[in-house]
C-alpha cells in the first residue's frame, strides 16, 4: 500500500518544505469513470468544478455527510483554494470538537474569526462550542411569566427558576440555529463586504439537518412568543410584570428576522450550495442517499457529491487493493443507479497515505480535488 501511494507522500513533503506562494502543478490522481462501469449517464463527473464555483453566484458552501468521511479536510481545502484564487474567504466549523483548528494546525478556540497563518485572504472560526446557556439570560424566566399569565403556568411552575430556559437551550438543533445566526450576524453585520465566500464545515448528517430544522423551528417559536407578548402586554395589569421581566418584543422580533434570514440563505440556490461528502462504501452511500432526500425535503440545494478516499489507479495490484477496488466499484455503481444521487455532479477525491493536515498539505489537496 505504501508503494502505491508514495508519490503523494513525496509531493506533500516537497510542498511542506517549499511553502510556495502559488500552488504547484500536480499530477492528476483522480480515478476516472472511464476505468469503471457507468450505469447512468445523468451522473456527471466534474473534476471539482471549481471554475463553475468561481463564476457562480453562490456565497455559502455547506459540506455535510456521514461522520468520518473527511468533511473538514475537504472544506478546508476548498477554502484554501478560494483564498489562493484571490477570493476573501471565511471557513467556519460547526463541529463540537476542534477539528478545523487541528486541520489548520492553528488555535481557533474562543469562537472568534482569526486570519489563517500562511494563506492570504483566508479566515477561520470554530463556533461549535457556542454557549447557548448564555443567550438571553432572562429568556427562561420571561417565558415562565408569559405561560403563567396566559393560563399555561402549570407547564412552567414545576420546572423552577431558569429550568425552562435550560430545557429550551438543550432542544436538539436549537444550539445549531443560534450558532448559525451568530455566523450570519458576524459576516453580514460586523464584517460587511469583507468575505466573498463562506465555507461551513458541519458535523455528522443529523447535525447538518438540525441546522435546517432548527431555523424553521426557532422562527415559528419566536413568532408565537412575540404574539403572546404583544397580546399579554396589552393588559394594564400585566404591564408592570413585563417591565420587571424586561421582555422586549422588538428584540424577539429582531432575533426572529435573523433566523428567517438564515433559513432563506440556506434554501436559496443562488446563495448557497450543499456539498454532500461520502466515501466509497455501501453503508456510506446509503446514508448519503437518505441525506440528499432529507435536504431536498427541507428545500436545501445540493448539486455536488464528493466521494472521498478513492483508491488511485495503479499498475500493480496487491490482494488487499484488488478487494478494496472491487468494493469501491460496487459503491460507485450504486451512486449512478441511485435515484437521489445519480443526478448529482460527481467529484472523486483520491485516498492519501498521509494525514491532510497543515496549510501546505491542504494547498496540495485543493489542487488535486478542486479542479
Amino acid at each position: 500500500m505504501a508503494a502505491l501511494l508514495n508519490p503523494t507522500a513525496r509531493r506533500l513533503a516537497v510542498a511542506a518544505s517549499r511553502r510556495p506562494a502559488t500552488p504547484p502543478a500536480v499530477e492528476a490522481l483522480v480515478a476516472h469513470w472511464s476505468t469503471q462501469a457507468r450505469h447512468n449517464s445523468s451522473l456527471v463527473e466534474v473534476n471539482g468544478g471549481f471554475g463553475e464555483m468561481v463564476s457562480g453566484t453562490q456565497r455559502y458552501y455547506v459540506l455535510g455527510g456521514k461522520g468520518g468521511v473527511g468533511k473538514t479536510s475537504l472544506a478546508a481545502s476548498l477554502a484554501v483554494k478560494f483564498a489562493n484564487h484571490g477570493e476573501p474567504t471565511l471557513i467556519v466549523s460547526m463541529h463540537p470538537a476542534n477539528s478545523l483548528g487541528d486541520t489548520l494546525e492553528q488555535d481557533l478556540s474562543g469562537g472568534k474569526i482569526v486570519p489563517v497563518n500562511g494563506v492570504d485572504s483566508l479566515f477561520a472560526a470554530e463556533i461549535g462550542h457556542v454557549n447557548t446557556n448564555g443567550e438571553s439570560s432572562s429568556f427562561g424566566s420571561s417565558m415562565r411569566v408569559i405561560l403563567g399569565k396566559i393560563g399555561l403556568g402549570v407547564l412552567a411552575d414545576p420546572l423552577g427558576k431558569n429550568k425552562l430556559h435550560e430545557m429550551l437551550m438543550k432542544t436538539p438543533g436549537l444550539g445549531e440555529g443560534i450558532a448559525i445566526s451568530k455566523l450570519i450576524q458576524i459576516v453580514e453585520l460586523q464584517e460587511s463586504n469583507k468575505f466573498r465566500r463562506v465555507v461551513l464545515d458541519t458535523g455528522a448528517t443529523g447535525h447538518t439537518l438540525n441546522l435546517l430544522s432548527a431555523a424553521t423551528l426557532m422562527e415559528k417559536f419566536l413568532s408565537m412568543a412575540n404574539k403572546a407578548v404583544n397580546v399579554a402586554s396589552s393588559y394594564p395589569a400585566l404591564q408592570s410584570v413585563f417591565a420587571k421581566e424586561q421582555v422586549d418584543p422588538a428584540k424577539i422580533e429582531e432575533l426572529r428576522q435573523q433566523i428567517a434570514r438564515v433559513r432563506d440563505i440556506m434554501q436559496d440556490p443562488q446563495l448557497t450550495e450543499f456539498v454532500i461528502v461520502t466515501i466509497p462504501t455501501v453503508m456510506a452511500i446509503t446514508e448519503s442517499s437518505r441525506f440528499h432526500a432529507s435536504l431536498k425535503k427541507d428545500g436545501a440545494p445540493a448539486t455536488r457529491l464528493i466521494v472521498n478516499q478513492v483508491l488511485p489507479p495503479s499498475a500493480s495490484e496487491c490482494r488487499f487493493c484488488a478487494v478494496k477496488r472491487k468494493e469501491e466499484t460496487r459503491a460507485l455503481n450504486m451512486i449512478s443507479a441511485d435515484r437521489e444521487l445519480g443526478g448529482l455532479k460527481l467529484i472523486q477525491a483520491p485516498l492519501q497515505d498521509v494525514e491532510v493536515k497543515g496549510v501546505p498539505a491542504l494547498r496540495f489537496f485543493s489542487e488535486v480535488v478542486w479542479k
